[in-house]
This record gives C-alpha cells, sequence and structure tokens, in this order.
C-alpha cells in the first residue's frame, strides 16, 4: 500500500479530489441516518477526522502503517490497520453497530471486487442492513472516446506503474456489482469537469435484510 506524507487533514492539499468530491459525498451523509460509519481504505484519516468533526460517529480502517499514524493523530482510537483482503473488521470495533460503509478511491485498486463487497455486506448484515457509498474514477464513452482520440489512454491507465489502478469503472458496471451483491443503487454524482467527462463518481447503495 502507498506511503502518506504527513500533513493536517483540514489542508485543502491533503487529497486534491475532495475539493470536487466532498460536497457530493456530504450530501449523501445523513447524522439522522447514517449513525455509525467505518471507512474501509482509510487511508490518512482525512474523511473520517473531517466527519468526525462534524459530529458523525465514524472509524477507519487501513493497510498503511504510516496512513493509520497519521489518522491517528488527529483523532486516536479511530483507526486500525487491517488489510482489506480480510473477511471481517478489526477486533476493537468488530462489534460496533455500523450502519455504513465508506470506501472513497479504493474499488480501482482491488482484483477480486465480489471479495470486497462481501466485507461490506456482511458489516451491514450483521447491524440489520444500511447503506454502502463508493467514490472511483468515472469512465464511461465519452470520456474513453476522447482519451483515445487524444491518444491518452496509456498516460491514463498507467500499466506500467506499481500499485496502480487495475479496474476502470464506469457508472454501469459499479451499479451492476452492487446490484449482483444485494444492493439497491439509490443515488448517484457525477464529480469534476463536465458531465459525462467527470474525475470521479460518488455511488450509493441500500442493503435491506
Amino acid at each position: 500500500m502507498a506511503e502518506y506524507q504527513e500533513h493536517s487533514f483540514y489542508s485543502e492539499h491533503a487529497r486534491p479530489f475532495w475539493k470536487y468530491t466532498q460536497p457530493a459525498v456530504l450530501s449523501l451523509l445523513s447524522k439522522d441516518k447514517n449513525r455509525c460509519i467505518v471507512d474501509l481504505g482509510c487511508g490518512n484519516g482525512y474523511l473520517v477526522n473531517y466527519l468526525i468533526s462534524q459530529g458523525y460517529n465514524a472509524y477507519g480502517i487501513d493497510a498503511s502503517q504510516s496512513g493509520i499514524a497519521i489518522a491517528n493523530k488527529v483523532n486516536p482510537g479511530r483507526f486500525f490497520i487491517q488489510d482489506l483482503d480480510d473477511n471481517q473488521l478489526p477486533a476493537e470495533i468488530r462489534d460496533l453497530p455500523f450502519d455504513t460503509v465508506v470506501s472513497t478511491e479504493v474499488i480501482e485498486h482491488i482484483y477480486n471486487p465480489f471479495t470486497f463487497m462481501a466485507l461490506c455486506k456482511d458489516v451491514l448484515v450483521k447491524n440489520g442492513g444500511g447503506e454502502l457509498l463508493l467514490t472511483t474514477p468515472y469512465h464511461g464513452y465519452w470520456k474513453n472516446l476522447m482519451l483515445a482520440v487524444f491518444n491518452k489512454w496509456d498516460k491514463h491507465t498507467n500499466a506500467v506503474a506499481v500499485g496502480g489502478h487495475i479496474k476502470f469503472w464506469s457508472r454501469e458496471s459499479l451499479g451492476q456489482l452492487l446490484t449482483q451483491t444485494g444492493f439497491e443503487v439509490t443515488d448517484f454524482i457525477g464529480c469534476g469537469r463536465l458531465p459525462y467527462f467527470w474525475k470521479t463518481m460518488v455511488m450509493k447503495g441500500r442493503l435491506k435484510v
């Protein structure tokens, strides 16, 4: 996993994509409905720490020791080291009543997304259902066509990069993943750039049990 540079989670340069993604993510969360949140692949804890500052009850896990160390400097005891290939949450938070799973810019790095979705589903099923909110770089016909026409596809996918993206999701394929794993897609927001050339997308699904 990537190592993280130390910085304040308030820094506007902490994670650049939050400039255009954060308003969309926050618009899909509510303190009344999303009472206990876990961020899978939380990185340096930016989102969790921000949510806590806004009055949410949130926790995060990540495989990066340096990322978790940075996160815990802001809200100690809210972050735990664990690989997402594990089939359950860390023991310290396993019994918390999570009704919301969030994962930002993670699923494009995962070889088997069904294993990841099984973890998300298990967390929510255990607590009577709830919501899943995902963000990932957007890929669709017009954006893919533009990349091909301007010969930018190799640079965009960067196949020789170590630890780069291995999945390239469209609205349709991400929605299909959610529905095939038992979620009902309830919301979609494209973020950054013009419509259908979005930099990233936010999708929310609901699991009923």
